[in-house]
Order: C-alpha cells, then sequence, then structure tokens
C-alpha cells in the first residue's frame, strides 16, 4: 500500500526508489543525463520524469506535497579522487540548485517533511570542512534538524561503499525517541563524521540530531555468489592479458595470488588498477587484488584503470576479466529483473554512479518511516 509520495532528485538509475520500495510513490524524478533517464524510464516508466538541469525545474514540475525529497547529488568535486572544488564546483555544485527547489516549495508551504542528502564521505573533511559547514547552514536556512550517517554498504552487500546520508527533519517535528541517540554510535557515526560535527558552529549543533540504526545486520552472501557462471561470460581475457595483469602486482598483492593458488578450491576475487608512488620506482601503475569475498568500490568508467576486474584462481589456473554489467548491478542490491543498458560503459556509469538499494531499504525501515510518521501521526507508517 503507497502511504508515502517523493521527490527523487539526481535520479540515475533509480536505486533510491528500488532502496524506498512500493510503500513510497515517487512524484517527479529529475536528471540531467539523457543515458541514465533512458534507464530509469525503461525500469520505472516516463511518468513524471524529467530531463533537465536541476536549476531549470520550476514549482509546476514538482506536483503535490511531498513527504521526503532525495538528492544523491554529484560527487565528483568532494570526493577525495576529484579535483576538490567543493561546493563551488560545477558538478557537486548542484546541491544549490536542489536548495533553490526546495526554497520555491516552502514559499508555496509544501516543503517536505524529509531531505535525504547522500555523496561520498569526502564530503565531510572538503576545503577543511568549510563545504560540510556550508551544507549544514543551507539546510538549517530551510528550517530543518539534521544529522549524518556514514553506511557502508559492506553491511548488507559484498562490496566495500561507505556513503554519507544527511537526513534533514522539519523543525516542527519532534523524532521518535528510538532513533536518536544522546551521542555518536558506531559503525555509523565515523571518526571523520564526529570531527565533522565538531566543527560546526555552535547554532548548527543545535540543530544536529544523532540518528540511530540497529547494528548491522550479519552479512550472508559473498562476492562469489553474485558472479555469473563461467558459461555465460562472452569475453575473457587472454592468457597474455592475464599475465600483464599479474606482472603489475607487487610482491604483497602477487602473494595473494598465490595463497589463492594454495587454497584447494576455486578462489574469486577482484582487482583494481591503481597509480602508486613506490620509492625508487616513482609513481607507476599497479595492480591490487583482494580475495576476501568483497569487491572494491565500483567506480564510473572514467578509464580503463576505473573497471574493475574479476580474477579467478582454480589450482594452476588463473583467469581474469572484467566485472559484467549485471554483476555490477548485483553488488549495488538491484535486482536482476531490472533492465542495464546494452553498452557496457553506459551500464557501469549507472551502477558505479549509484546508491546501494540495501542501505537504502534499511536507512527507510529504520529511520525514515518513524519520521514521516512523526511528522504526521495521522497517517499510518509505510509498508516495509
Amino acid at each position: 500500500m503507497v502511504n508515502r509520495f517523493y521527490y527523487e532528485f539526481f535520479a540515475g538509475g533509480g536505486m533510491a526508489r528500488l532502496g524506498l520500495g512500493s510503500g513510497w510513490k515517487c512524484l517527479m524524478a529529475n536528471d540531467i543525463d539523457p543515458k541514465k533517464l533512458a534507464i530509469y524510464r525503461a525500469n520505472f516508466g516516463e511518468d513524471r520524469t524529467i530531463l533537465g538541469d536541476v536549476y531549470d525545474l520550476k514549482s509546476e514540475d514538482m506536483p503535490g506535497h511531498p513527504d521526503l525529497a532525495w538528492a544523491s547529488f554529484p560527487c565528483q568535486d568532494l570526493s577525495l579522487a576529484g579535483n576538490r572544488a567543493g561546493l563551488a564546483g560545477e558538478r557537486s555544485g548542484a546541491f544549490w540548485g536542489f536548495w533553490q527547489a526546495i526554497n520555491l516549495l516552502r514559499a508555496e508551504n509544501r516543503q517536505p517533511k524529509l531531505l535525504v542528502l547522500e555523496n561520498v564521505t569526502g564530503t565531510l573533511s572538503s576545503h577543511g570542512r568549510a563545504d560540510f559547514v556550508e551544507l549544514a547552514q543551507a539546510i538549517v536556512s530551510l528550517g530543518y534538524d539534521f544529522g549524518a550517517l556514514v553506511v557502508d554498504a559492506i553491511h548488507f552487500l559484498p562490496q566495500s561503499r561507505p556513503r554519507l546520508f544527511i537526513i534533514c527533519s522539519l523543525r516542527t517535528a519532534s523524532p521518535p525517541r528510538h532513533i536518536v541517540s544522546d551521542g555518536p554510535v558506531l559503525p555509523w557515526h565515523s571518526p571523520a563524521l564526529c570531527k565533522a560535527h565538531n566543527a560546526l558552529p555552535a547554532h548548527l549543533q543545535c540543530a544536529w540530531r544523532w540518528w540511530k540504526l540497529p547494528p548491522p545486520p550479519e552479512r550472508t552472501v559473498s562476492l562469489a555468489n553474485l558472479l555469473e557462471a563461467d558459461e555465460e561470460i562472452a569475453s575473457w581475457h587472454s592468457a597474455g592479458e592475464t599475465a600483464r595483469l599479474l606482472g603489475m602486482m607487487s610482491p604483497t598483492n602477487a602473494e595473494k595470488v598465490r595463497a589463492a593458488r594454495l587454497a584447494g578450491r576455486r578462489v574469486a576475487g577482484t582487482v583494481y588498477k591503481r597509480t602508486r608512488a613506490e620509492e625508487g620506482l616513482g609513481r607507476m601503475q599497479r595492480a591490487e587484488a583482494r580475495f576476501d569475498g568483497v569487491a572494491g568500490c565500483l567506480r564510473t568508467p572514467g578509464g580503463g584503470s576505473s573497471r574493475q576486474t574479476v580474477i579467478i584462481v582454480d589450482g594452476k589456473q588463473t583467469r581474469s576479466r572484467l566485472l559484467t554489467v549485471r554483476e555490477a548491478a548485483r553488488l549495488m542490491g538491484v535486482p536482476d529483473g531490472y533492465v542495464i543498458p546494452e553498452n557496457y560503459n553506459d551500464g557501469y556509469h549507472v551502477f558505479g554512479d549509484g546508491l546501494a538499494v540495501t542501505a537504502v531499504g534499511y536507512i527507510r525501515q529504520h529511520i525514515l518511516n518513524a519520521l514521516c510518521k512523526a511528522a504526521d501521526p495521522a497517517m499510518s507508517i509505510a509498508a516495509e
């Protein structure tokens, strides 16, 4: 039963929509990327989807009175691997377009009860934490109290993917006591998040809430469970390509492969290519492997080094290949019925830039539903 309504800004492939589930209805989805929105429409239909810049949204583009506005705004200028332009950057600065849209709704007494902003954890330290302070000030200026969580997809999925979720509720609503703690709680409040909180001016700390999630469940799925069957893979690397990949490994990573060969069973791992500075050798590209049943964090395909490689070790035989788009989708918690792009790079971009669906669902179940009910107790809580 649908009894909650929301807007999905920076909608991408709709992974926030998947995580919010059937108890929440999307009133409007917006993205500037035509390829991403095409995939969104292929999976969810075209109704109330708007292609274009968030700055260009008008009041009439945003129908109804939503309970929630979700915004996974671009991370490039906030990421530790990016240019660190912060909220003044061309990409991450799109946050201000979202802020403008909420301000339009506020002027019409239609602002959402809740906002959720999602981004990389680099947001906490960008420009000496000044960007986080600016973000907090912008939120408070709209009439919201706020708090933040660092949720790593690794608690739910075999992918290392920590992300920052800033959850905001209208100041007029009192949150239920069971979802607020008196101070930070591990693992949801990381040391970096606590430092960012401590750097906030006093008036912003007064608007802060330590949102509380239950301890994460025990993860029961590993990387090997999500890989496609060998016979379904159309393209494996040649023996020479695999040998070159192994030759790029440091002694530490080469030892991981040797240990996998001695395991007496088939072992699946992943490899990322990274540029490292090494004493006496300067900067050089290295292949870094992991065989702990967890994939590295998916990233957008900005070049060959951004594509994650699967490595299969079975006794003396070692094979390698690119992670498939379907496997990338599974690592984000996306069901197999989801329509994926035909083009490899387009698909990898959708998922490398997306949300871990299961993490969104956990936040929805344990915080958003309760917050929404507290803001409007006459309505029954969303179906879980």
